[in-house]
């Protein structure tokens, strides 16, 4: 059994390591709702009261982002609760998932849609099931999305709105709720645009009206996780790695090579470890994927470079713009593969 630390203070978890930090258990860990993250909470209140949908809305930390069912509480993750907790988050993950405000509240407004979804009984309406498809349709492990389709709104990364009719409406109530979308002018040529009339139509009818559910109730709170963060992330990094196998040669060959006039050249995996990072970064931004996962398929990238013994066999800046179209594509292809994993 790995050892556990003994709850920490708030002040400690500026101080201490973070091979100390992973051994301690998520319910030790001393993190509230306060500060920023209360504010952007406060953000989200507001933007509903504005609407005048003043159903109740709980919000408490867990491990992950999720509204469980038949609830009006939203479940934020633990690391947006302290400076030091997103700080570990980036080390063992390379991004803080809401870890800015536009990213947060995004998330936060697509969480609310499945809040009210629940508060109002929305998905046992013949309407909202013809529009967006039947709520009981099994969560699939993996989807495939259609990058180019125009019947979904863009909102969170990776075509999300795709993966499940009741993600379809989380997606649709933020694009609608968030201030000056301007959602009619963005989506107007699209079939999205039918979804989004019609959750005009149904918000308007929902105005100043008492909700059927206010479960406040706390799924997988923290207090309630007893799991170290080092096993926390030991699960998280394995279930965002690649799964299906890679084949580079043919590709990588036409940046690297391994012929006798380029043996006084840098070698090909001391350049990916070198445009590791920025490459990641740009392909998750194209993609939506996880950079972690990204990350996966650079590993096996450097580790067969350097089984071929392959050197650069281009110049660096050529090889750095092809490079990252050769990650995007490998990226596009694990995505289409039905690898794509769900964040659910």
């Amino acid at each position: 059994m790995p050892p556990v630390r003994l709850a920490p203070s708030t002040s400690d978890l500026a101080s201490i390591t973070e091979d100390e930090l992973l051994d301690i258990r998520l319910c030790d860990l001393p993190v509230t709702i306060e500060g920023t993250l209360a504010d952007r909470t406060a953000r989200l209140r507001a933007e509903l009261d504005a609407r005048e949908l003043g159903f109740p809305l709980h919000f408490y930390l867990a491990d992950e982002w999720f509204t469980p069912d038949r609830t009006t509480a939203i479940a934020i993750p633990f690391y947006l609760a302290h400076p030091r907790l997103e700080k570990l988050e980036e080390s063992q993950m390379f991004e803080v998932e809401g870890g800015d405000e536009d990213w947060c509240m995004r998330i936060l407004r697509h969480e609310a849609g499945h809040a009210i979804d629940n508060a109002f009984g929305l998905r046992r309406r013949r309407l909202r099931r013809e529009v967006f498809g039947p709520p009981s349709k099994p969560y699939p492990e993996f989807y495939t999305p259609k990058p180019y389709s125009k019947g979904y709104v863009l909102h969170l990364d990776a075509w999300y709105a795709q993966s499940h009719p009741d993600e379809d409406f989380a997606e649709t109530f933020a694009v609608w709720l968030t201030p000056s979308s301007e959602w009619q002018q963005r989506y107007a040529g699209w079939k999205a645009l039918r979804k989004l009339e019609y959750m005009d139509t149904l918000m308007r009818t929902l105005r100043a009206r008492p909700p059927r559910v206010n479960n406040p109730e706390e799924t997988d709170a923290l207090p309630r996780l007893r799991k170290t963060l080092r096993q926390h992330y030991r699960t998280k990094r394995r279930h965002y790695g690649v799964d299906y196998p890679n084949f580079y040669d043919r590709d990588l060959r036409r940046i690297f090579s391994d012929a006798p006039e380029f043996g006084d050249r840098m070698t090909a995996a001391r350049f990916l470890a070198r445009v590791r990072r920025p490459a990641r970064r740009v392909v998750a931004s194209w993609t939506g994927i996880y950079q972690y996962t990204i990350d996966q398929v650079l590993e096996d990238m450097i580790a067969r470079c350097r089984e071929l013994k392959l050197r650069l066999a281009v110049p660096e800046e050529q090889a750095r713009q092809e490079f990252t179209v050769l990650l995007t594509v490998q990226a596009m292809n694990y995505l289409h593969s039905g690898g794509h994993r769900l964040f659910l």
